[in-house]
């Protein structure tokens, strides 16, 4: 892993590169944000505009900050899997780091989503320990809530988050 003063280059797990996203990482991740399987947890159906938007603004919280959500790669076939790591986010007039992943459905069930969230929380303990990590979780999303749960978080509070209800971990 290289990292300094709050930033990162990248960080290698056992299977994954998790590494700062790229402009020509646009195509495949909006191809994993339009997917509605991807999105079953999102209560209106995601824009190509709103898909790009994000992405964009993605790309802006690196630039300003030096880290955020990472492009996740399968080192060995350079295949991008998904999208997932830290970004500063303002949660009921708290500065937290917001932990998001989003994986291509044909990545799922292979733990790379803990694998990763693991790192990326990690390296954000280590870095910036004054920002507490959140994750915040649509009650259905079952997935997500064990995920949460193997990495030591624990719920703190539900509310309605980006119009669903929601639970919210932090450790």
């Amino acid at each position: 892993m290289t990292e300094q003063a709050g930033m990162v280059d990248e960080i290698r797990t056992e299977r994954l590169l998790l590494r700062p996203l790229r402009e020509s990482d646009r195509a495949r991740s909006l191809e994993i944000q339009l997917d509605p399987r991807a999105n079953r947890f999102t209560p209106e159906s995601v824009t190509p505009e709103q898909a790009r938007e994000k992405f964009t603004a993605w790309l802006t919280h690196w630039a300003h900050h030096g880290f955020g959500y990472f492009a996740i790669i399968e080192p060995e076939t350079g295949e991008f899997l998904g999208t997932g790591g830290v970004q500063y986010r303002d949660f009921d007039g708290e500065d937290v780091l917001n932990l998001y992943y989003r994986l291509k459905p044909s990545a799922w069930g292979n733990g790379y989503a803990t694998e990763a969230a693991a790192a990326a929380v990690d390296w954000a303990e280590r870095s910036m320990p004054d920002n507490p990590v959140v994750i915040s979780v649509a009650i259905g999303n079952h997935a997500s809530i064990r995920v949460a749960e193997r990495l030591g978080f624990t719920r703190y509070s539900q509310s309605l988050h980006h119009g669903l209800y929601s639970r919210h971990y932090r450790r």
